[in-house]
């Protein structure tokens, strides 16, 4: 070991642990001059472009830039060698990099200056985000899924609730026509007849309303769900996402404890990841107004043929006279709310065989609980 004042070891061992740091950092590592060339190039960088040292390694970094950004690149420097005018330097930003064959890929560019053997040197690190973007496209792509359902599953309950309130009217006009026509049977004056006969064809319009909303009502309460063997600890993750979307500044803690050996479920993924999104989005909702924010998500499989999760909030808790009615439609603590979002997930939960309840979490709030039967059942 070395016994300089400012490093505990010597230039020779500086240097090869620089090339140690340099050869083995996950992240890409380019270093180029004052004029845009390539000084170094480690290994990372060889996997994220497909370009080899000997291909890159003298020549201007803007061959590893796709346009328009290769035009541009050598333009930047010149300015900032002019002005002094900092656009990413000591601040980092997403940019795109081109691959050997062509294509693109995001990353994460981060630059710093510096001083090498008196002259001006910049260090770039490269970080992939490809699969951070794709993991983004999933979540855009199941939050649209979701978004769907959901109006599909809310327009399903207020269309039953309606097929049912219409269809008390319709059947008390039915009974006053019939009844009407027995009271005039008899009379056989001509007003009496056509009186009749627009009876008649009322009846029969009548009757076709009734059958247009029991079709209509068939059809909304028979869809075919499409279902399958899911992980619900990741239905569970996936649907978390989602539902904290937006809700970074809330201060809500939100603690996870999953059974990791919890059987698969066969289930609808959208339907039950729409159940938990509203869950998860009303106990947000809910922890708003107090002090400890803190939101607990659990998984397990304490009965033999189901699986089990809840959420625990610290919120305020139900008041009495919403938690005898939780599950109705029109039920709500919400100023703007419909009412229909617990009695949707209820019926979600119910078709899959399951039941969902909710409960007083001690020292204050309420856990909601749903359980699914097994695969294999």
């Amino acid at each position: 070991m070395g016994t300089g004042a400012n490093t505990p070891f010597k230039d020779a061992e500086n240097a090869a642990l620089f090339r140690m740091l340099v050869a083995t950092a996950v992240d890409g590592i380019i270093v180029i001059d004052a004029l845009g060339t390539v000084r170094l190039y480690n290994s990372a960088c060889e996997s994220l472009f497909g370009y080899g040292p000997e291909e890159v390694l003298g020549r201007n970094i803007r061959m590893l830039m796709p346009a328009p950004y290769r035009e541009e690149h050598d333009g930047y420097i010149d300015a900032y060698h002019r002005t002094g005018e900092r656009k990413i330097i000591g601040i980092g930003r997403e940019v795109f990099g081109q691959n050997k064959d062509g294509s693109t890929f995001p990353m994460y560019l981060s630059v710093g200056e510096g001083m090498f053997e008196n002259e001006r040197v910049f260090v770039g690190i490269i970080h992939d985000t490809t699969e951070r973007h794709v993991a983004a496209a999933r979540l855009r792509e199941v939050q649209g899924e979701l978004v769907h359902v959901s109006r599909m599953n809310e327009m399903g309950q207020m269309t039953s609730a309606l097929a049912h309130e219409l269809n008390q009217p319709l059947t008390a006009i039915m009974n006053y026509i019939r009844a009407a026509q027995r009271t005039i049977a008899a009379l056989d004056d001509p007003a009496v007849v056509r009186a009749r006969d627009l009876m008649e064809k009322a009846a029969d319009q009548t009757g076709r309303a009734g059958q247009i909303i029991k079709r209509l009502r068939d059809f909304v309460e028979k869809r075919e769900a499409i279902r399958a063997e899911e992980d619900l600890n990741r239905t569970i993750e996936e649907a978390i996402a989602l539902a904290l979307v937006g809700a970074s500044d809330t201060n809500v803690k939100v603690v996870v404890d999953f059974d990791r050996g919890i059987p698969p479920v066969v289930m609808d993924r959208i339907q039950i990841q729409q159940v938990i999104l509203n869950l998860v989005r009303n106990a947000v909702e809910a922890l708003q107004d107090v002090a400890r924010r803190e939101l607990t998500i659990a998984t397990r499989s304490d009965e033999p043929d189901y699986v089990h999760a809840s959420f625990a909030d610290t919120g305020p808790g139900l008041p009495d006279e919403v938690s005898s009615r939780l599950f109705q439609p029109f039920v709500t603590t919400k100023e703007k709310g419909m009412g229909i979002g617990l009695s949707i997930c209820q019926s979600i939960v119910e078709a899959h065989g399951g039941r969902l309840w909710a409960v007083p979490n001690e020292g204050g709030g309420t856990v909601f609980h749903f359980r699914l039967p097994i695969a294999g059942l």
